[in-house]
């Protein structure tokens, strides 16, 4: 990976991911005030779940926030598994169980899933519920991990067992990071009474590991016109050809390629936007078949790019070439007309909403620590 670390820091310069603004100001004052209430009531809560993007499993942590969380019982809830590496994921949970700190990979939209998660949480909060008539059980998380639809899908599960309960008003979900902006509780059980209370995504103040950042720009945490929607493809790019992943999709049809570029000669309207959570619009059977053909032709696109490169990929520069080599070919993958002046920006959103979504496959970001170490 020493080209791409070489390239992101050419790339970005001395940029850093700072509260104090500079080149990027990622932190929003709504941010600081959150983070202050969370500390308050960490004060007072019984069991914390954190939930992190199965993706990213350290990255996605609030480093500012784990001295107070080492300190509590805690649940690490590694959430979107269905987007992360499943041959790799189950490395995870042993590292973390390594480290003696609970684990679990989630999928908030699952309620079986989330059934889970919660069995785990009554469990440890088995030895306290005999002493205390009323237990906090606290949700936090950095931003876009999908804290929302957890609180959402637990809140359905609270309401099963316990219809008579107080309605609660169901979390705002959506793809943008920082959409949850207060700090709301709902009852899930009686006998004893345990509340679940419901908190801001909050990034940290500063990180000063630029790479970090890139991958949680990367994962959606942070908003793409803060870093750049060029730039985070960049980097995306550069994982995937450091990794080799694209000689893994050789199985590709080149007839079907051609057959494609036949059938779709006209510009298909359909709106990758509408893969996001927050949509409501279902694709109709022409919306799947546009979306996996576009697929297929962005796989092609980078194998054949990659499976031709005789560069070296530990050096910047020949990076940078087999990257720019990419664009171009995305870009006839994608059919953007040549002469558009956003050709290089509509590229790469279109490329972060199928990576996002999990059309290029599934991925974990992170490298699993060869020894036991904190777990933030």
């Amino acid at each position: 990976m020493g080209g791409v670390r070489s390239m992101v820091k050419k790339g970005l310069g001395e940029m850093g991911f700072n509260k104090g603004g500079g080149a990027i100001n990622w932190f929003p004052g709504h941010m600081a005030a959150a983070t202050r209430a969370i500390r308050h009531r960490l004060k007072v809560s019984d069991l914390v779940i954190e939930v992190r993007d199965a993706r990213l499993p350290l990255s996605s942590a609030n480093e500012d926030l784990q001295p107070s969380l080492s300190g509590k019982r805690r649940v690490i809830a590694l959430n979107k598994k269905d987007l992360a590496n499943p041959n790799i994921m189950h490395k995870w949970t042993h590292y973390f169980d390594s480290c003696k700190q609970d684990c679990i990979s989630i999928n908030a939209h699952s309620r079986s899933s989330v059934k889970k998660l919660l069995e785990l949480v009554e469990l440890k909060l088995r030895e306290v519920i005999s002493r205390e008539p009323t237990l906090l059980v606290m949700v936090v998380g950095v931003p876009n991990v999908g804290k929302s639809a957890l609180i959402n899908s637990i809140h359905q599960i609270a309401t099963s067992r316990f219809p008579v309960q107080e309605k609660m008003k169901r979390a705002t979900v959506g793809p943008l990071p920082g959409v949850t902006q207060d700090i709301a509780g709902f009852k899930i059980a009686h006998q004893p009474s345990i509340y679940v209370l419901d908190t801001p995504g909050v990034l940290v103040p500063s990180i000063p590991d630029i790479e970090t950042g890139l991958k949680l720009a990367l994962a959606g945490s942070v908003k793409d016109s803060v870093v750049g929607e060029e730039r985070i493809a960049q980097y995306l790019l550069a994982v995937l050809n450091t990794r080799s992943t694209p000689l893994h999709w050789r199985h590709l049809n080149n007839r079907r390629i051609e057959e494609l570029r036949n059938e779709y000669e006209d510009k298909h309207d359909y709106n990758l936007k509408d893969l996001l959570p927050n949509k409501r619009k279902l694709p109709n059977r022409s919306d799947v078949k546009y979306i996996e053909d576009l697929v297929t032709e962005v796989q092609c696109a980078l194998h054949v790019t990659l499976s031709e490169f005789n560069g070296n990929l530990e050096e910047e520069n020949d990076l940078e070439s087999l990257i720019e080599q990419q664009f171009e070919k995305l870009q006839k993958a994608m059919k953007i007309p040549h002469k558009a002046s956003e050709a290089r920006t509509m590229v790469s959103k279109k490329l972060l909403t199928l990576f996002r979504t999990g059309k290029l496959g599934p991925f974990i970001l992170d490298d699993v620590p060869h020894s036991p170490n904190p777990v933030s």
